[in-house]
């Protein structure tokens, strides 16, 4: 809809413009006055300073305490992002969340706060809005006829919103709850406090546009209605900083006042000045705080400040790279400065201007793609923006003498430099992905500019001899030639990026990449790292062959089974590379049964972490069955004995002889438990997967009747075992008796623990409070005997006195996680026939 909006307004700002030449526009640029430009400027830091008011008085709100200074920060780098990027209640919610959590502040009251400014700028509208539509109706244009034909009627449902929520503030006491959150409508203080801070700042902007203005053409009160008219239908639209909505809004209301080239000026200069010079400050503010960082006398305050810088750096970045893209673009589909260009002409050559021009397009559609890769945070784009941005800074004055522009991509070249560590990713760029809200921003850009040069040369006569004209004026065919060659990029990096080959990992492993994943096995700490040589997992190996992510395929889940496996140097760009490939399969990425240890990680992706269960390890050092506690064990192990039970561990050479008697055991373990073989999280009885570990058995009299393969963990950090089976002719302890031997054989060879594995939806304390799949994997695991032994598992693990740490799922949240939740459910079951049978 955004798209829609943004070409319909594009349409008609065309056809308002259809009588004037851009020649015109330029000249009423040029001849702007310049004390008219400073008043503005000086009112559009007035109207940011009043936005700061917003968040001060929302703390307060809140009772929440912070320096005045941290406010000021906070409140005008969210706004400015929210103005420029849209979605102000997501974007500024994020930058305040960035802020105010460094500080103590709870995501509650972030959300309090957030609420709080937003429905102050809202009230503010109704209140101000309301207010001037009601004593001086404007009349509607024609195209914009819904229901009414002037703002009388839409004024009087503006003043009862803001009446009505002033009657609410000083009626209502009765909190608003939803769920463990309790909301409250502010005191009729409080509520009169935003009513005239949201209308003095909605007055403060409207008095930028209106300094702008020629003097004396229209009234103030009826420039503030068609201003915030005009904004609204922009913010309605969601068009990021209702670009072309916004403008073609004032121009259809204005039109009857002004010729349209002083309005479309006017309209320039605004913009330029609230949204763009504000967005430049803010980035310096960023780059200021990162110098602070790297002296020691800076203060406390200031440290706090830049921790959030971190994760938020990228993105301002790829901003500021997309807007030197877009200026860039512009400044080519635009004819030069007559003066400067005789000045140039005396002295370079004709062939180097043509080849500045063109290449200054090009530059301008790289760094378009280039800011994907900012924003995904590659070395790569890193790099290649500030060459692009060092080369758009000659171009940009060889080309056209265009110091204005070189002026602010050296300052984005400036700010660019010193964040290098925050691009540490080493993917190629051949390899990044572009979301779809991405490639529709690069395609409006590139739309908005080939539209730009057709106006700008629309009193020229077209011909195919254009394409070949030459000459230091010849504009038009500069502009015809860059705008082809830029297009003509993106569409090739685009098709390149269509026709890759599809990712090898998506298939099955050969054996050649399982013997591989072994190899890295053998030296894990965690023994859990062998379910890769199941065969029944994708691999994806990092780019130095040195770490993988073994994952599992059902629907649109892409689940990864524990944490990556390998030298944990790479475990990083092989966690961001297995999330790019599931967002080019519109995949979700999950990670199973992860680490409390690697949480930050899976922060760093995006994702949100549910505990699963408890995972059981057994210490080792000085196990004995000796004492009170071991009482259980020490009958169990006896007992075993006295019925004529022996225990040994067959090594990996002499288990190959020894399968068929191990596949009868087996398969009388399935037939009595009346179950199937599951699979991803657990083994299954493959004799390829078998053959590669030792095997513990259990003999009664000389007959085998129970067995499991041994996982050994490198650096004698851990023991475990996978598949572990018997017959109905084996004592009834026989599990107990086989694990304790285990144990003794850990302990002699000098492993540290006994990895027992999770007991699921373990360790969910019953609290009234609890968050709500908490309260569910309790009722689960005390009532789901059906589908799983939930509490036998937990309590036969509880015998042996391990220690527990607690297991997570790492996956995207919201409405996609109960999804995600039956996808993993069928994926370790086996199917959906393995969900609702055992």
């Amino acid at each position: 809809m955004a798209l829609i909006l943004f070409f319909v307004a594009l349409w008609v700002l065309h056809r308002e413009l259809r009588a004037f030449h851009y020649h015109q526009i330029l000249a009423e640029i040029h001849t702007y006055p310049s004390d008219r430009i400073f008043f503005a400027f000086g009112l559009t830091a007035l109207s940011y300073m009043v936005l700061t008011g917003y968040d001060a008085l929302a703390l307060r709100y809140a009772r929440k305490a912070l320096p005045f200074r941290i406010t000021v920060f906070a409140s005008f780098i969210s706004y400015v992002f929210s103005n420029n990027m849209g979605f102000s209640a997501v974007t500024g919610g994020l930058v305040r969340y960035r802020i105010y959590s460094s500080f103590g502040v709870s995501a509650f009251d972030i959300a309090k706060i957030s609420i709080f400014c937003a429905v102050t700028f809202w009230i503010g509208l109704l209140l101000l809005g309301g207010t001037v539509f009601v004593i001086d109706p404007l009349p509607l244009p024609s195209m914009m006829h819904a229901y009414f034909k002037t703002t009388l009627p839409i004024g009087t449902l503006f003043l009862v919103g803001a009446v009505g929520y002033l009657v609410a503030c000083g009626s209502i006491r009765k909190s608003l709850v939803w769920r463990e959150w309790r909301f409250s409508f502010p005191s009729l203080g409080y509520g009169a406090a935003q009513l005239i801070l949201g209308a003095a700042d909605w007055m403060a902007a409207s008095a930028v546009l209106f300094v702008l203005l020629p003097k004396g053409i229209i009234s103030f009160p009826h420039l503030v209605g068609i201003f915030i008219l005009a904004q609204g239908v922009g913010l309605v639209s969601n068009v990021p900083g209702g670009l072309g909505v916004f403008e073609t809004t004032a121009m259809l209301m204005l039109k009857s006042s002004l010729p349209a080239p002083t309005i479309l000026s006017v309209l320039l200069f605004f913009r330029v000045l609230y949204y763009l010079v504000p967005l430049m400050f803010a980035l310096f503010l960023f780059t200021g705080h990162e110098l602070y960082r790297r002296k020691a006398a800076v203060k406390q305050g200031v440290t706090q400040v830049a921790r959030w810088t971190g994760p938020l750096a990228p993105w301002t970045y790829s901003l500021c790279a997309f807007m030197a893209g877009v200026i860039l673009l512009i400044s080519g589909a635009t004819p030069g400065v007559y003066s400067r260009l005789q000045w140039l002409d005396r002295i370079f050559p004709l062939t180097l201007l043509e080849l500045s021009h063109f290449l200054g397009s090009l530059a301008g559609a790289a760094l378009l793609l280039l800011a994907r890769g900012l924003q995904q945070r590659l070395d790569g784009a890193w790099m290649l923006s500030a060459c692009i941005l060092s080369l758009g800074i000659a171009l940009s004055l060889i080309k056209g003498g265009d110091y204005e522009e070189a002026l602010i991509l050296g300052c984005m070249l400036v700010a660019l430099l010193p964040s290098r560590p925050y691009f540490y990713r080493k993917t190629p760029l051949s390899s990044q992905t572009f979301s779809w809200s991405w490639s529709v921003a690069i395609f409006i850009v590139l739309a908005s500019t080939t539209w730009l040069g057709f106006f700008s040369y629309k009193h020229l006569a077209y011909s195919n001899e254009m394409w070949w004209h030459f000459s230091v004026y010849g504009n038009a065919s500069r502009f015809m030639r860059a705008n082809v060659g830029a297009a003509c990029l993106v569409l090739l990096i685009s098709l390149r990026l269509l026709v890759r080959p599809a990712h090898s990992t998506q298939a099955l492993p050969l054996l050649a990449e399982i013997d591989e994943a072994y190899e890295i096995s053998k030296n894990q700490a965690k023994t859990n790292a062998y379910l890769s040589t199941l065969g029944d997992k994708h691999l994806l190996f990092s780019a130095g062959r040195a770490a993988f992510i073994m994952y599992g395929i059902q629907g649109r889940t892409w689940v990864s089974m524990g944490d990556p496996v390998g030298d944990k140097k790479e475990w990083v760009e092989l966690a961001w590379a297995f999330k790019e490939e599931c967002d080019d399969s519109a995949a979700w990425p999950v990670f199973y049964q992860v680490g409390p240890e690697n949480i930050p990680l899976y922060l760093d992706l995006g994702l949100s972490l549910l505990k699963l269960g408890e995972d059981a390890r057994v210490p080792l050092v000085g196990f004995t069955l000796e004492g009170k506690t071991r009482k259980g064990l020490r009958y169990a192990y006896n007992k075993a004995i006295k019925d004529g039970c022996s225990f040994e561990v067959i090594p990996v050479a002499q288990v190959g002889p020894l399968l068929p008697a191990l596949k009868a055991v087996s398969d009388e373990w399935l037939a009595n438990k009346r179950t199937r073989e599951k699979g991803f999280s657990l083994g299954r009885f493959d004799e390829a997967y078998l053959l590669r570990y030792p095997m513990a058995v259990v003999r009664k009299e000389g007959v085998l009747v129970a067995f499991a393969n041994v996982w050994e963990g490198g650096d004698k950090e851990e023991i475990s075992i996978d598949l572990m089976r018997h017959t109905s002719a084996a004592p009834e302890l026989i599990m107990e008796y086989l694990l304790v031997n285990l144990f003794f054989k850990g302990a002699e060879e000098g492993y540290r623990y006994f990895s027992l594995g999770m007991a699921p939806l373990a360790g969910f304390e019953k609290r009234n409070l609890n968050p709500t799949w908490h309260k569910v994997a309790g009722i689960l695991f005390r009532h789901g005997e059906h589908f799983y032994n939930f509490k036998g598992l937990r309590s036969f693990k509880e015998k042996f006195h391990p220690e527990w740490q607690p297991r997570y799922l790492a996956a995207p949240g919201g409405f996609a996680m109960p999804r995600i939740l039956a996808n993993l459910t069928s994926l370790i079951s086996g199917g959906i026939k393995g969900v609702v049978s055992k």
